[in-house]
């Protein structure tokens, strides 16, 4: 035993240099070797992708209705001219500057010929309509119109007879364009001109066709959102 301590003793004496040898190298600022792989970074949840519609392309459409005045110069007997006085009323559906529209007139003349008889033309057309923007408060269109007519009224005869209940119901058509004035957002004053083209009898009683002249002048109220053709001030 008195062998045994003493060894023990020099044991632990001999190892305590070195641990202190070996915390002081450490605390010397000697950087520790590298790490061979470098650190991970953080992993973040990645959102999935999920495919969804197609936007829809930007429309913005239009409802307007139109009502107001119309006059028809009609060719008449003996290289005269008739003039037929009466309204004019449409609805029209638009995108932008483009639509449909549909236009039903109703223009008369009184005791034509003398008889106490008048004439009178109905006419129902649609077509499609086609806005230039002129102006911040002014629109131009032009418009082709198909459709039919009923034309009515007295027919003189090459033997200088008069028939009193002529009519014919046949093709029809229109083309032509006008001017529209925004007063509101919502209301404009339209003017246009077409050229007409109905039929009814000649002198001959043969059916041919007629060239009118058109012209209207209405009130126009626009339904919905204001179209983006609009610019007022």
């Amino acid at each position: 035993m008195r062998i045994l301590f003493p060894a023990l003793f020099c044991s632990l004496l001999c190892t305590a240099p070195a641990s202190a040898q070996s915390s002081i190298a450490g605390a010397s600022g000697e950087p520790p070797a590298a790490s061979a792989e470098p650190p991970l970074a953080p992993i973040r949840p990645v959102k999935p992708i999920r495919s969804g519609p197609p936007v829809a392309t930007a429309k913005s459409k239009t409802i307007e209705m139109g009502l107001g005045y119309s006059y028809v110069s009609q060719p008449g007997n003996q290289s005269k001219r008739l003039g037929l006085r009466g309204a004019d009323a449409s609805f029209t559906i638009g995108f932008s500057r483009l639509g449909i529209t549909a236009d039903v007139g109703y223009a008369r003349a009184s005791n034509v010929l003398g008889t106490g008889r008048h004439s009178a033309v109905f006419s129902y057309l649609a077509g499609p309509v086609f806005h230039h923007t002129v102006h911040h408060r002014f629109d131009s269109y032009v418009h082709v119109l198909v459709g039919g007519a009923k034309v009515s009224g007295p027919i003189l005869t090459n033997g200088g007879s008069i028939l009193l209940g002529g009519w014919t119901t046949s093709y029809a058509w229109a083309v032509g364009g006008g001017v529209e004035y925004w007063a509101t957002e919502s209301m404009a004053i339209r003017t246009g001109g077409d050229y007409f083209r109905t039929a009814f009898y000649d002198s001959s009683l043969v059916v041919r066709g007629q060239s009118n002249l058109r012209t209207t002048a209405a009130v126009v109220y626009y339904f919905g959102k204001p179209s983006p053709r609009r610019r007022l001030p």
